[in-house]
């Protein structure tokens, strides 16, 4: 018999394989520090996303050279450090949202039993 998760254990799953690309995307629309990202990906709908979670990856699209951090005085205590995207990072994100349509629709159509 086959196990079924549940459904957070599969969000969890497949958020880890967009979550780069969600990030990236946020950073695009404004630039931000990483508290106040995962508060806006929980507005929209990802609220399986920790602080902890982002830091990594804000980490690695900044090696890569996507994204690059700076600092910002903060009223409320210590600076914090705001990403925004870089030209790379901006061709990069769209290259991914291209792919992402592709998947979306290849899934879409296994789904509904479609042919391509």
């Amino acid at each position: 018999m086959v196990e079924v998760k549940p459904a957070s254990d599969r969000g969890t799953q497949l958020l880890k394989g967009v979550l780069d690309m969600c990030l990236l995307a946020l950073i695009d629309q404004e630039p931000s520090y990483g508290y106040d990202m995962a508060r806006t990906l929980a507005e929209r709908g990802l609220s399986l996303v920790s602080e902890g979670t982002i830091y990594p990856l804000l980490s690695r699209l900044q090696r890569r050279g996507l994204v690059e951090g700076y600092l910002v005085a903060s009223p409320e205590g210590p600076a914090r450090k705001y990403y925004r995207i870089t030209p790379d990072g901006e061709a990069t994100l769209q290259q991914w949202k291209r792919e992402w349509d592709d998947f979306v629709v290849g899934v879409g159509n296994v789904l509904e039993g479609a042919a391509t």
